[in-house]
């Protein structure tokens, strides 16, 4: 093997603090320099411990295969430097082309009979889409705005969330409920270049970037040309959205003195503003603004809430965000959040298909080994919050469940479980509970 994608032989660690100086440096750079506009990138694609970080962020996110029918099992079979090796001499030759999407479609959650559409890469494609996002990201998050919190380093859901209340709690009784209608088919090539091109006029790497804009999608036998959107689905695919999207991070904080504070995750966004006509106002400013690039709101989907005495509420990022009443100063309201109905219906689904009636042939110990990762998982998420009760509801259904399959293992017919199979032999199982675990606020609350 070459020197050049020898990277594994140094180990993972030195190869990840390589490519963090080399983020780092292009960082600093585009921070110190607001208008500079970068002339070399591409080049930095095909270094070895970049390629190297790549693949293990793209075998970190499994995946399936794409067009190819070559799994990430298969490289490893065969070898990973030499396909890496391979990958990065097409990339310095020019000769790197990438292949069209397999269009997939996966039901939406919470949707019956919807599904959402997805272009799958190929693995090689999804490596290289992986090293362009590794070189281009510091490049952009030095001008990406405090408003956005999607799919960026060292930025969570939950730090959204807790911006989202300090404003409503500082007389903030409107939200701006928004949703853009379809964003990653949607978005305008031409202006997604331009928003990219204001950063960057390396032509090989704008050449890789419209290469993969322009993949076809092989669906149904035929291979079809996107005239608009990104590969949603990609490693690239959140970053072009953020730059995208940008443009309407800057038209709202120019102008959140007469609307409102904008917070953002991906292609989902809500303004607090502390009228209806800011609100009205932030409505039609973000749909112009979203016009440029293509975009435009869901009527269906977009709506004003009133949080004013707890009036309305609205779901952002999993939670149901709602003000209510302080126990202790009455008459104060604040937002508090639990988990949305979306929320509990699908940890439920989760918890009856892992305790149907199908796994009675199993010791019930089984059951709670495969629930136990699942309601840790889902708990971690909803604690920082006011998710007490509903906390307290999901165990519930929990014991109830297990103690059902409990009865269809012994052949027991009804539902008397609750004696039997009391909270006692509930806590003996060794089951993970909810109740207990919340915490006020964000781990991670935005400083």
């Amino acid at each position: 093997m070459s020197a050049e994608l020898s990277a594994s032989s140094i180990g993972p660690a030195v190869g990840r603090d390589r490519v963090r100086a080399l983020q780092r440096v292009l960082y600093r750079s585009a921070k110190q320099n607001p208008e500079r506009r970068f002339h070399a990138l591409f080049d930095k694609v095909a270094r070895s411990d970049v390629m190297w970080q790549a693949w293990r962020d793209v075998r970190a996110n499994k995946g399936a295969p794409g067009v190819d029918g070559v799994s990430i099992e298969a490289i490893e079979d065969v070898g990973v430097g030499v396909f890496l090796e391979g990958l990065a001499a097409e990339l310095r030759t020019g000769r790197y082309r990438p292949e069209a999407l397999r269009r997939v479609h996966i039901p939406k959650p919470g949707r019956p009979g919807k599904t959402r559409p997805l272009g799958i890469p190929t693995v090689r494609d999804r490596v290289v889409m992986a090293a362009a996002r590794i070189v281009l990201e510091p490049v952009f998050e030095a001008d990406f705005l405090a408003s956005s919190y999607g799919f960026r380093p060292r930025r969570s859901a939950h730090m959204a969330i807790e911006v989202i209340r300090r404003a409503a709690n500082r007389r903030g009784d409107w939200v701006l409920d928004a949703d853009i209608t379809a964003c990653f088919d949607e978005i305008d090539h031409d202006a997604l270049m331009a928003a990219v091109s204001r950063r960057v006029v390396d032509r090989q790497m704008l050449k890789l970037l419209r290469c993969w804009l322009r993949a076809g999608i092989f669906e149904g036998g035929v291979v079809l040309g996107p005239g608009s959107g990104t590969p949603q689905g990609s490693p690239i695919s959140p970053l072009l959205a953020n730059i995208a999207l940008h443009r309407l991070d800057e038209a709202m904080q120019a102008s959140e003195r007469h609307t409102g504070v904008l917070v953002r995750y991906a292609d989902d966004f809500v303004v607090v503003c502390p009228t209806a006509d800011r609100a009205v106002e932030a409505q039609q400013r973000a749909a112009a603004v979203l016009a440029d690039v293509g975009l435009s709101l869901s009527p269906e989907k977009t709506r004003i809430v009133q949080l004013t005495g707890g009036k309305e509420g609205f779901d952002f990022l999993g939670f149901h965000l709602r003000k209510r009443e302080s126990w202790k100063w009455r008459g104060k309201w604040y937002l508090q959040r639990w988990p949305s109905t979306r929320a509990l219906n699908r940890i439920r689904a989760a918890i009856r298909a892992l305790t149907a009636r199908c796994w009675a042939g199993q010791p019930i110990q089984a059951a709670v080994e495969r629930l136990n990762p699942v309601l840790r998982g889902w708990g971690n998420y909803f604690r920082h919050g006011n998710s007490a009760r509903k906390f307290a509801q999901i165990d519930s259904y929990v014991h109830e469940r297990l103690a059902i399959l409990a009865r269809n293992k012994h052949q027991r017919s009804g539902r008397g479980w609750a004696t039997e199979y009391n909270v006692a032999w509930f806590q003996r199982l060794g089951v993970y509970t909810l109740t207990g675990s919340v915490r006020y606020g964000s781990a991670n609350a935005a400083r």
